[in-house]
């Protein structure tokens, strides 16, 4: 695959100055990163042929100095919001992954005239009992992220990063069950697609169906050989399936039935 050149950017918003990559053209496609923080993968790439990609480094994570000033994930969404203001964009599409994908769903309920289609890859928002973020290792964290670690080939987060903005993320992602979030969702009415891989070993791939339940617009997809990263696992079927829901919305491919994308 010929690679897309991303370009290093950064924006002020809320006291923070926040790092971003962008790549690409045509309609803009807002990413927000999981609890690892930003790391470009081959999803990215592909997304970047048919949408102009930004992907933002939130404030607290990677290099970015520790952020103790941020108490929940409304405050969060408020302050990516405002850094995507600084970008210009009046409207654009948001992609979500895991811890990113609460405070997706956070900005798309502030800014429910601009969010013109929501991408959710599974999303932290809604967990099971029990559920716990991957520790360990970096070898022991693969094993819980991906189906197939041994072909990640990309460096994996850096451990100490990794360790100094968790304190950030535990304060931020709140209960398994977010009531005050859960009772909004019902009012959301953005086009929604949520994403889980059959083989996710840390949010439970059933959870994806409270989503459908909750959200009046919510289209339900399971990714056959992929764990909590789809994007890294199945690149080409997660970006086949993301392109034609962003492009077409209520004409999606996939029918409103709970779906399985096979190889």
């Amino acid at each position: 695959m010929a690679e897309t050149a991303f370009r290093e950017g950064h924006v002020d918003a809320d006291g923070f100055r926040i790092r971003f990559l962008e790549a690409g053209d045509g309609v803009p496609l807002v990413h927000l990163h999981g609890a690892g923080g930003l790391r470009l993968t081959p999803t990215h790439e592909l997304l970047a042929r048919r949408f102009r990609v930004v992907a933002f480094e939130m404030p607290g994570f990677g290099n970015s100095p520790v952020n103790t000033r941020t108490e929940t994930m409304p405050e969060l969404a408020s302050t990516m919001s405002r850094a995507i203001d600084r970008l210009g964009l009046d409207t654009f599409n948001l992609m979500g992954t895991s811890f990113g994908g609460k405070t997706a769903l956070w900005l798309a309920l502030q800014q429910t005239g601009r969010v013109q289609a929501l991408v959710l890859e599974a999303p932290a928002a809604i967990r099971q009992e029990g559920a716990a973020a991957p520790s360990g290792t970096p070898q022991e964290i693969a094993r819980r992220l991906y189906a197939h670690p041994e072909r990640v080939s990309a460096p994996l987060i850096d451990p100490a990063l990794r360790a100094k903005a968790q304190p950030l993320v535990q304060r931020l992602l709140g209960p398994h069950r977010d009531a005050d979030l859960e009772s909004r969702l019902q009012d959301l009415s953005t086009p929604t697609l949520v994403l889980f891989g059959t083989l996710d070993g840390v949010i439970a791939p059933a959870m994806g169906r409270l989503y459908k339940d909750l959200m009046p617009n919510c289209h339900l997809v399971f990714v056959y050989d992929a764990a909590h990263a789809i994007s890294t696992d199945r690149p080409e079927a997660f970006t086949e399936v993301v392109v034609d829901f962003l492009e077409r919305h209520e004409a999606f491919v996939i029918s409103r039935a709970e779906t399985v994308i096979h190889p």
